[in-house]
């Protein structure tokens, strides 16, 4: 019996060293790590192509647009990155004369953004930067026999860098317009970059198989008037007329630097075969750098040796220092070392997780909402007593987003395809507009964390309407004080002008189907999908669900393939065209690969958009948005769904999270307490063994009757085996 005792004393000292129930390695125990999650695999990591939350959480620590966001201030405030300063727009008239800064937007003909970067910012450390003792390209002309052993980027045995220059920034710009990558923003910037919307055209007449590498089309053979480098750190960008957002867009990865190397690397056929890409291996200056890309399982993120010197903001808001947001001041990011990102497909073992102090922060679900949050005082939200009793805090922040149900106005029964169909198309979209209550969605599943949205708009942002103003009336009636959803009666009525009385199909006689294409995985989510059934119901409309994962989901509604859809809105800087263009007829997903996921086009809301876009805040451009609104909400080619509010969990050892969705590239001001988090693993984490100890003093004690059996057998048979005499 002792080789029991001595393993069950092996697996008490193992216990002392590390927690049964960690799923890291135990060579990462104490070190600068982070430990996040991603439900979903990200499609594009390419900077020209990426364009959704799942990907920019990779993307914003890797490439560095010429500015960003300051991390602390509010309302957001731009602040160079790369660039020495934030640029200032000069604007000119026809004749090429300047003008005054308060011109007329009708005055202006063009405007120029004049970037000058920092010397001494160099790329991180990449096999395309490589060269020989003899300054030739290490790995631009793979053969055969190199390319054996290649399967992952970190099979190359070599590395190089360079400094960055403004050139990269204006390849990166002449990408937009390359025929094979499709950038979702192509569209939208061919109306602004003086020459994008023709490059196009120039670069599909050029046959990259004459190139060397086989597929590389090199950027630089071919000018685009609209860029244009000055010196080798200050660069140009001209654009048609006065386009005040512009200066937003410079905050964003479609902006950041792409070196040529490194597109001629990537082109390598036989690379590509590998999925050895730009798409699958960012290259930037960034704090940090993608080592281990396995979206199925896991993704890593490392600290780049060649960052340059970026320090962490000395200022910030009034409550900032009291709330510990700059015990940091003024020291070199980043901070953490490592972050890795494990994916977790179903919140039950990512919340469990997150208790065990395995994970440093959380969502809030709502199967475990009621566990985290209590509310207090005036509705409002702090951890319970046991989240507190962990070190566990709350930090909340309303998000300048939009979460809505999109109808796809090409297809025939929701959208049409003459006046006619369009006419009864929009009767059933307003029917169901008011069908689907989205109170009661946000009380069941939100917790209610969110705000029934009356447009596009999310609150916070310029143009958006509170109180009467702002209501909906195709949806709501005005009633004491408060919006009330119009009666299930007003939206029967009109599904029977749509032709479909009590759900049926006037000219068919037979049921209304429609179909509803999401990317839902977990049991919450399939609850939901049993709630919207029920929405649909109340019309007697029969909804068929199309379950998918996000890049098949991404693919059909690019290809138009979807009827009724769900899908949501990050603000990618804090201004209404950013809301407002996602219902933009040139932005429109088929055909132009916009941002447009309805495919929504309305010739008057075009027009004042394109007036919108160009005029400063101020009542005239608030007067356009109200009519915008209005046509909108007349034409219902969204339910408007609801503007969520982020409730976000953090323990402990997790410090300097302040947070938003406006800015992207925050990893770096994070700090993590690696002592205290193993610390708090082990006591969250001790192994209950007495289970074990009685299991294993029973085991001892079933086996005495067998060995006392045993010995006095043995004993018989040495009595019997006796010599007689």
């Amino acid at each position: 019996m002792s080789w029991l005792l001595i393993s069950f004393a092996v697996l008490l000292a193992a216990c002392d060293e590390h927690n049964w129930n960690n799923p890291y390695s135990a060579i990462d125990t104490g070190k600068n790590i982070l430990y996040s999650v991603f439900t979903e695999r990200p499609k594009h990591l390419d900077p020209v192509q990426s364009y959704s939350s799942n990907e920019i959480q990779f993307t914003a620590q890797i490439y560095e647009p010429p500015l960003q966001y300051h991390y602390l201030k509010r309302p957001f405030a731009l602040i160079p990155l790369t660039a020495k300063e934030i640029p200032v727009v000069r604007h000119f008239d026809i004749e090429g004369h300047q003008l005054q800064n308060d011109a007329p937007a009708t005055d202006v003909a063009y405007s120029i953004y004049e970037i000058s970067i920092k010397p001494g910012i160099f790329f991180q450390p990449h096999p395309a930067l490589a060269k020989d003792e003899q300054g030739d390209w290490l790995y631009h002309n793979l053969g055969d026999q190199e390319l054996a052993s290649i399967f992952k980027l970190s099979d190359f045995s070599r590395t190089g860098t360079r400094e960055l220059t403004a050139e990269d920034y204006i390849y990166q710009i002449k990408r937009l317009a390359h025929p094979r990558l499709h950038s979702p923003i192509y569209g939208l910037m061919a109306d602004y970059i003086i020459g994008l919307k023709d490059y196009v055209d120039v670069l599909k007449q050029v046959n990259p198989e004459r190139s060397e590498g086989g597929t590389y089309l090199d950027l630089r053979n071919y000018p685009l008037e609209g860029v244009q480098v000055i010196d080798r750190y200050t660069y140009r960008i001209k654009i048609k007329g006065n386009y005040p957002q512009f200066i937003y867009w410079l905050a964003m990865p479609f902006f950041a630097p792409v070196p040529w190397e490194a597109d001629a690397f990537y082109s390598q056929k036989e690379l590509i075969q590998k999925n050895i890409t730009l798409d699958w291996y960012p290259i930037g200056t960034g704090p940090y750098m993608l080592t281990e890309n396995n979206p199925n399982l896991r993704m890593v993120l490392e600290r780049n040796p060649n960052f340059h010197g970026e320090y962490y903001p000395t200022e910030g808001m009034p409550e900032d220092q009291e709330n510990g947001l700059l015990m940091d001041a003024g020291r070199e990011l980043p901070f953490i070392d490592k972050v890795i990102f494990t994916r977790e497909k179903e919140s039950i073992p990512r919340w469990n997780k997150f208790l065990q102090g395995y994970y440093d922060a959380s969502g809030i679900g709502s199967d475990s909402f009621d566990q985290a949050v209590q509310l207090v005082g005036h509705g409002e939200a702090t951890v319970t007593e046991e989240m507190a009793a962990q070190g566990i805090r709350l930090e909340t922040t309303v998000a300048v987003s939009t979460y809505y149900m999109g109808f796809n106005m090409l297809d025939p029964v929701v959208g049409g395809s003459n006046e006619q169909q369009r006419e009864s198309a929009r009767k059933l979209r307003q029917a169901i507009s008011i069908a689907v209550d989205y109170e009661e969605f946000i009380s069941i599943f939100a917790n209610g964390r969110g705000l029934p949205a009356q447009s596009p708009i999310a609150p916070g942002i310029a143009g958006y309407r509170e109180g009467k103003e702002g209501v909906n009336p195709v949806v709501y009636d005005w009633i004491n004080n408060r919006p009330q959803r119009k009666s299930i009666q007003v939206a029967k009525a009109l599904l029977a002008e749509a032709g479909y009385p009590d759900g049926i199909d006037q000219k068919t006689g037979a049921p209304l189907i429609l179909y509803f294409d999401v990317t839902a995985r977990t049991a919450e989510d399939r609850s939901k999908l049993d709630w919207m059934r029920k929405q649909f119901q109340k019309l007697n409309i029969q909804l068929v669900v199309r379950s998918t994962d996000y890049n098949r989901f991404q693919d059909k509604i690019r290809k138009g393939n979807a009827q009724i859809f769900e899908w949501g809105w990050n603000a990618d800087y804090p201004d209404p065209e950013n809301f407002l263009f996602l219902l933009y007829g040139p932005q429109r997903k088929v055909g132009n690969n916009g941002e447009n996921a309805a495919n929504y086009d309305n010739t008057e809301y075009n027009q004042l958009f394109e007036q919108m876009k160009n005029i400063e805040d101020g009542p005239k451009r608030q007067q356009i948005i109200d009519r915008m609104v209005e046509i909108l909400q007349h034409d219902a080619p969204w339910l408007w769904g609801y503007h969520p509010k982020d409730y976000g969990l953090y323990h402990a050892w997790y410090q300097n999270v302040k947070p938003n969705r406006i800015s992207n590239n925050n990893l770096k001001y994070f700090r993590i307490d690696a002592n205290l988090r193993d610390q708090k693993r082990r006591e969250w984490n001790e192994p209950v063994l007495w289970p074990i100890a009685v299991m294993l003093a029973m085991l001892i004690i079933s086996f005495i009757p067998a060995a006392m059996a045993f010995r006095r057998r043995e004993s018989s048979t040495a009595v019997n085996n006796i010599p007689s005499s």
